[in-house]
């Protein structure tokens, strides 16, 4: 049994609670309003600015040229496609780039990406992947889940069902998944119990990301 075979029955519950949110419902049956939609992301741009940082730091602390390489073209793509991509889509629900780039992080956000970033520049390499994962792997199960009970008429809502579900971010996954599973078999009980809690603590974060976005979670002051 791998590693993330171990912690497929925990992260179920994540996922299942994802897919619960009224948010995501809605999502994917085409009734949620954009009001939310438009503060998700708007907030998941920010967080993809951030996220880039782990893909560098993971290439920097990669133990090897294979996966050196990896992260590189991860960063690479995320800055220089995924970046653009977001806009283009951002600017299909009327958000322009200057609003993109001026969205104030909100606690939710801040609070995610500073753990992230904080794991990665002070962990091992295997903190990195145990934090990096949750993100990939629940999205894909989220687009995965929608799209088997139905792609909704709402054409932008679809376009991100389809996308996360889709072969290419599939793949994505199955390489962070298989990654996961490659640093854990070489490491102690205490380091793979360490990677539980961090998975977890990310897969938490991925579940308020959806909550805050459906409260338009701001600061109080």
């Amino acid at each position: 049994m791998t590693f993330t075979d171990e912690l497929r029955a925990e992260a179920d519950g994540y996922w299942s609670a994802i897919l619960d949110h009224p948010m995501v419902r809605r999502l994917g049956d085409g009734t949620l309003e954009e009001a939310p939609f438009r503060h998700w992301v708007r907030q998941d741009y920010v967080y993809l600015i951030e996220y880039s940082r782990l893909f560098a730091l993971g290439a920097a602390k990669a133990p090897d040229l294979e996966r050196m390489g990896r992260f590189a073209t991860l960063l690479e793509s995320t800055v220089n496609t995924e970046m653009d991509l977001h806009r283009s889509y951002a600017a299909e629900f009327g958000i322009d780039e200057d609003e993109l780039a001026a969205t104030n992080p909100s606690p939710t956000t801040r609070g995610y990406t500073d753990f992230l970033v904080r794991t990665a520049s002070h962990g091992t390499f295997g903190d990195l992947v145990a934090a990096l994962l949750p993100c990939m792997w629940g999205f894909n199960e989220t687009g995965t889940r929608l799209a088997a009970r139905g792609v909704p008429e709402h054409e932008q809502y679809a376009a991100w069902i389809e996308m996360y579900a889709g072969e290419e971010f599939t793949e994505l996954t199955t390489w962070c998944k298989d990654l996961m599973n490659e640093v854990a078999a070489e490491a102690s009980d205490a380091e793979r119990d360490r990677y539980r809690d961090l998975f977890g603590i990310s897969a938490q974060y991925e579940y308020l990301f959806w909550d805050a976005a459906w409260e338009r979670e701001g600061w109080p002051l």
